[in-house]
């Protein structure tokens, strides 16, 4: 039976570390996930319109095998610039890979849009991403915050604030599986309008609500075009206009290929969290991380073990971004908490 780690926190993976920078007039924000030593580190994007930053060295043919930090952030391609902010907080700190006496940190990125979502994007000249990305670096620790904080700050879902959600899970072989996730889908998390989550079957205790199935089914909880049957959400509905992000990671001895595979297998947690996902309109990412801190190599039955893990805590991650929402001045849609049972 899955348990939670401590925290049911993508920080209960020992060597990672999470900061966050809001902007509530933006109603835009960052997350960047910080490794104490680098990370191996992959990607998969299934998604129809991916904004990324360093995705391809990820690739387990490319050279560079672990990296110093990920960074998900809203603002659609403005939000890229966040990852030099958090570039620029390492090389002050001496973290990167020397190179011809430089030290660079590598720093992959994703970003959500959350352009239309009520906040006021007139900037001016520059996007604020990069200074968000800089104070996300700066304010990385162990215990964070989730919901409405961060890159999950103007998240939207299908009808409701959308958020950034966290969870853990601790296998028998004593691995550590966390999950990270900017939840902004243009899919529905609930069943239809209600307030049942369709990762029912994989929460831990009452993690986001402890409601499970309704029964019978409502009538509207197949229907694809739920959402765009309201005016408002209709507005979210462009290409490239949604997305969710997320960040799966193990304490784990992972190769470079398998956390690709680990990659792969988290996203299992969208298929059973969002309803739909991975359309044309979402650029829905999920990066990997192995911080090899357990010092365990899997065996074969240990390692489906893992990647069974990874779809299961990235669908509680995705669903406590959502319940976790909290109202602010000027939204465009409720927060779970309000929808009535």
């Amino acid at each position: 039976m899955f348990r939670t780690g401590p925290r049911n926190l993508i920080t209960d993976v020992a060597g990672l570390r999470v900061g966050n920078a809001s902007d509530a007039r933006l109603k835009s924000g960052v997350t960047t996930i910080l490794c104490d030593e680098p990370a191996i580190a992959g990607v998969q994007i299934l998604g129809g319109a991916p904004g990324t930053r360093e995705t391809d060295l990820l690739e387990p043919h490319n050279s560079v095998e672990a990296v110093h930090a990920v960074v998900l952030s809203g603002g659609s391609a403005f939000g890229l610039d966040a990852a030099s902010g958090v570039q620029a907080a390492l090389r002050e700190r001496g973290i990167g890979f020397e190179v011809g006496g430089f030290r660079v940190p590598i720093v992959p990125a994703a970003i959500l849009f959350d352009l239309r979502n009520g906040g006021d994007k007139d900037w001016g000249r520059y996007p604020p991403y990069r200074d968000l990305g800089y104070e996300a670096a700066q304010t990385a620790t162990a215990d964070f915050q989730f919901g409405t904080i961060g890159a999950g700050t103007g998240a939207l879902a299908a009808g409701l604030k959308g958020g950034l959600g966290s969870a853990s899970t601790l296998l028998e072989s004593g691995v550590t599986v966390g999950a990270l996730a900017a939840v902004n889908p243009t899919g529905s998390v609930t069943v239809g309008r209600t307030r049942y989550f369709w990762a029912a079957p994989f929460e831990i205790g009452d993690e986001f609500g402890g409601l499970g199935y309704p029964s019978p089914m409502p009538d509207d909880a197949k229907k694809i075009l739920l959402k765009f049957r309201d005016k408002d959400v209709g507005r979210q509905m462009e290409a490239g206009g949604s997305t969710t992000v997320a960040v799966i990671a193990t304490d784990a001895v992972l190769t470079k290929a398998a956390a690709k595979r680990l990659a792969i297998s988290a996203h299992d947690g969208f298929v059973r969290a969002i309803w739909p996902t991975h359309t044309p309109a979402d650029g829905d990412l999920v990066f990997a991380l192995a911080t090899g801190r357990s010092g365990i190599e899997l065996t074969a039955d240990a390692a489906i073990d893992l990647y069974a893990a990874a779809g299961a805590t990235m669908a509680r991650a995705i669903s406590r971004g959502v319940h976790a929402a909290r109202p602010a001045d000027g939204d465009l849609f409720p927060v779970w908490s309000s929808r009535l049972g």
